[in-house]
């Protein structure tokens, strides 16, 4: 039997559960969402979509990393 036919039976790829632990921890944090406007003093302007997509960018590649256990507590005991 190929693989494919079994990872499509139920089994997830790291990649997808990646992807939806990404999309929970933006959402809850407002990763990569512009920030909203405010009265008063404010830090910085507002991101640049290119920004925005490097931060995802970097956020999926750290959930993946998390999902696959090579999270920076393991890469830094190598």
């Amino acid at each position: 039997m190929d693989t494919q036919e079994i990872a499509g039976l139920g089994a997830r790829r790291n990649e997808d559960i990646a992807l939806d632990l990404m999309k929970f921890v933006a959402g809850t944090a407002g990763v990569g969402k512009p920030a909203a406007p405010s009265t008063g003093f404010t830090g910085t302007g507002a991101a640049k979509p290119d920004e925005h997509v490097n931060q995802l960018l970097a956020l999926y590649t750290r959930c993946l990393k998390a999902v696959e256990g090579k999270g920076p507590e393991k890469e830094a005991a190598r």
